[in-house]
Formats: structure tokens, C-alpha cells, sequence
């Protein structure tokens, strides 16, 4: 075990091996934190960040019996960032108009965002 947190930051996902208390990582490695979209870069519905969250577990779930390393989170990381761009691409998931970080990191909007 390891006395330092395991973290994996990609541009819409954060992976941690601590959970939140009084807005502080505390270090846990029997617990993972997930925080989605840091920079508030699209619009989430309930469903889509229940894809997201379900989609994470069963990352987890998967590497549950192997040794948890930084390389194993940020291929959870990478793995989620692709999950994220094909909500984007099949409209499950829109550019938030108001976030300061105005990009299109994932790709140009689709047309009838746009409108």
C-alpha cells in the first residue's frame, strides 16, 4: 500500500485514490473519487453522467483483483475520455455555451448545437 494518492488527470476526468472531506483529498486507497467535467466544459443530463459513473464502476470492477498502479488509473482515465466523446458524438452531451473553457477540446460541436 502506498502512503501517497494515486491520481489520474486527463481534460474531463479526475481519478483519485482519497475521498472528498471539507473540499480536502484525504487520502484512502481502499477508495476511489471520480470528478466529472472539472471545468463545467459541457451540459450533463442525469442519464449521461449515470453512463459515465456505471461505465467507471465497471472499470473498476474489471481491476478489482490487479494491482492498482498510476499507469492502471490513467487507462481508466483514457478509457473514460473516449466514453465522454461518444456521448459528445451521438448527442447525449452538448459544449456548455457559458464555461469558461471554450475549446472544443472533443471535436467541433454538432450543427444543431450551433443553432
Amino acid at each position: 500500500m502506498s502512503d501517497t494518492i494515486l491520481k489520474c488527470t486527463t481534460r474531463h476526468v479526475r481519478i483519485f485514490t482519497a475521498v472528498v472531506k471539507n473540499n480536502d483529498l484525504i487520502l484512502d486507497n481502499g477508495h476511489l473519487t471520480l470528478d466529472i467535467d472539472p471545468d463545467n466544459e459541457f451540459l450533463w443530463s442525469d442519464q449521461s453522467i449515470s453512463k459515465v459513473q456505471d461505465y467507471f464502476r465497471e472499470l473498476v470492477d474489471f481491476q478489482a483483483d490487479k494491482e492498482l498502479s498510476d499507469y492502471s488509473l490513467r487507462k481508466i482515465g483514457s478509457l473514460l475520455e473516449d466514453f465522454i466523446r461518444k456521448l459528445l458524438k451521438d448527442g447525449e452531451l452538448s459544449y456548455n455555451p457559458n464555461s469558461k473553457v471554450m475549446n472544443y477540446s472533443m471535436g467541433l460541436p454538432r450543427a444543431q448545437e450551433l443553432l
